[in-house]
């Protein structure tokens, strides 16, 4: 018997391909909230998913407070509580007091910690066997003993690059078969109703195109300006002829900290398939960040763009692991630029979750507080609706736009504007998948859209192959992305077609020279929102 080499040909080292890496990367991050656990009078949950092990509290003069109650919380379990950094490492509650009643850093940002949540039985207390750890459960518990508005902790939800899925559709590659054509006509039917009809071959499920037209161009920067820049907080951006180093920014550094997921071995958008089985499946969102750059390549060519990782191959992230990350571009936005700080003209967001009680004073603030912060720097944030068809608020996009966020943060006027955007259908109808509802701000184009992809090649083979005069001859190779570019469907697609319209609104400005402070910013593309507002308004959604 052979032995297998302990890397195969041409795998790169580093990269998991053992079954423990894989299965961890393909688990699911946090849990369901069951709306029926630890009832408390006045608290009406609808679910969510989040992370079950610890709950998130932001430092405020009263952290010692809500540390303290949180520990009678959890000793009625059995339990016990730790302060740690999102980062991982423990901090005493000596330190993070001492780090609050100091108040907030220079830059005005706030400081939010996770509290870990582990067994710890009482010897003069029969609480053994304890129960499973349930973050949730804790959370309804303070309420319960401190008040329903127990204040300053809150769940750490999980986001997703559109909280459905990747895209709306059941799998990846939408055929189902290796030829996907079962007759003349490729579609199965005259009409394919609901939802999943957009994974129909030719109906909006990711698959291979042939892009035949030119590269995007940029026009040359004078002398004295700059480029219009836009933050993508993603999955990343894989290689590809449009996206170079000298427009995409692939390796932030903020204070000498890098931002986001830098292993390299866990890069979605250079590896397609690490998670699950070795079938060579595509994993859910692999080449999402790619595709969302290219959007923006081809609307606001002349536009810079910085691409953080934040998701996983399934395009999940934590809650608390975002928000340290938006809180380090608002910090490099807030940054002098001798300190090497940075502009920042839009930031991109393709991800949401749903608060289980949204519509009181039990949300939490912290992400709205650094998004404010931002916009009051004169970035504009672009957020995707959702892909559940529903009017359930998703955040962040609905973070000010919909009936009762009036308790969160004022919407405030003196900051760039915050736009969510559902997705149109190529005939300018909304796609049946978007969500939609008073908070969605706006509509674009999301659906079979043409964009960049990572040169992925899965492992569904040509339904034919017939080679002739030394030539191969196949039937198209249904996940072979190879050729560099893909057609694909969701409001995570939506929402870059806003952000780089916005950019290119400002960018003749930004070119000369102009919009130095902040305050100008603001104004410029506050007046480019209402011109955008109005040519989107032209493009859908058609009216019933």
């Amino acid at each position: 018997m052979t032995d297998l080499p302990p890397e195969a040909p041409g795998e790169e080292a580093g990269r998991p391909l053992d079954w423990r890496a894989r299965y961890d990367a393909a688990r699911a991050r946090g849990i369901p909230l069951d709306p029926r656990s630890e009832p408390v009078p006045g608290v009406n949950a609808y679910p969510t998913a989040y992370d079950s092990d610890h709950l998130i509290v932001t430092a405020t003069d009263r952290l010692a407070d809500v540390l303290g109650e949180l520990r009678l919380a959890a000793s009625d379990f059995g339990w016990g509580i730790e302060l740690e950094r999102v980062s991982g490492e423990t901090e005493t509650l000596e330190a993070a007091v001492a780090r609050a009643q100091a108040g907030r850093d220079r830059f005005n940002l706030p400081t939010f910690y996770r509290v870990r949540i582990f067994p710890q039985p009482r010897a003069d207390k029969d609480d053994e066997p304890v129960p499973p750890i349930d973050a949730w459960r804790l959370l309804q518990r303070a309420r319960a003993r401190f008040g329903r508005d127990f204040p300053g902790a809150s769940l750490d939800h999980v986001l997703s690059v559109d909280p459905l899925q990747v895209n709306p559709f059941g799998k990846t590659n939408p055929f189902g078969k290796t030829n996907p054509f079962g007759k003349t006509n490729p579609f199965g039917k005259t009409n394919a109703p609901g939802i999943e009809s957009y994974a129909d071959p030719g109906s909006g499920g990711r698959q291979v195109v042939g892009y035949v037209g030119p590269a995007p161009t940029r026009p040359r920067l004078p002398k004295g300006g700059r480029r219009p820049v836009i933050a993508v907080l993603d999955t990343g951006c894989g290689a590809h002829d449009w996206l170079p180093d000298d427009i995409v920014d692939r390796h932030p550094v903020v204070d000498g900290t890098p931002v986001g997921i830098t292993d390299p071995a866990t890069d979605p958008e250079t590896h397609g398939d690490i998670s699950g089985p070795f079938d060579g499946g595509i994993d859910e969102a692999a080449g999402h960040g790619t595709f969302i750059a290219g959007i923006i390549r081809q609307v606001a060519p002349e536009a810079d763009i910085i691409s953080v990782r934040v998701a996983d191959s399934q395009g999940t992230v934590l809650e608390s692991q975002f928000m340290v990350a938006v809180r380090s571009i608002v910090k490099w936005m807030s940054m002098s630029a001798e300190e090497g700080g940075r502009a920042i003209d839009v930031l991109n967001l393709s991800l949401s979750y749903y608060h289980e009680t949204p519509e009181d004073e039990l949300f939490d603030r912290t992400l709205s507080e650094l998004l404010v912060a931002a916009r009051r720097l004169g970035c504009a944030v672009v957020c995707s609706a959702g892909n559940e068809a529903t009017d359930r608020p998703a955040f962040p996009a609905a973070l000010w736009a919909w009936p009762h966020a009036d308790f969160i943060v004022d919407d405030p006027a003196d900051a760039a504007p915050h736009l969510s955007v559902g997705a149109l259908n190529p005939n300018g109808t909304m796609a049946l998948f978007s969500n939609i509802g008073p908070w969605v701000r706006t509509c674009a184009p999301g659906v079979a859209v043409l964009s960049t992809s990572p040169p992925f090649e899965g492992g569904v083979e040509p339904g034919s192959r017939d080679d002739r005069w030394g030539v191969r001859r196949e039937t198209i190779d249904p996940d072979d992305f190879s050729g560099g570019f893909a057609m694909w469907s969701g409001t995570s697609f939506a929402a870059p077609f806003v952000a780089a319209l916005l950019a290119r609104r400002i960018a003749a400005a930004l070119a000369r020279g102009q919009l130095q402070r902040a305050d100008e910013r603001v104004a410029a593309i506050r007046e480019a929102e209402e011109r955008v507002l109005e040519e989107l308004s032209r493009l859908g959604p058609r009216k019933s």
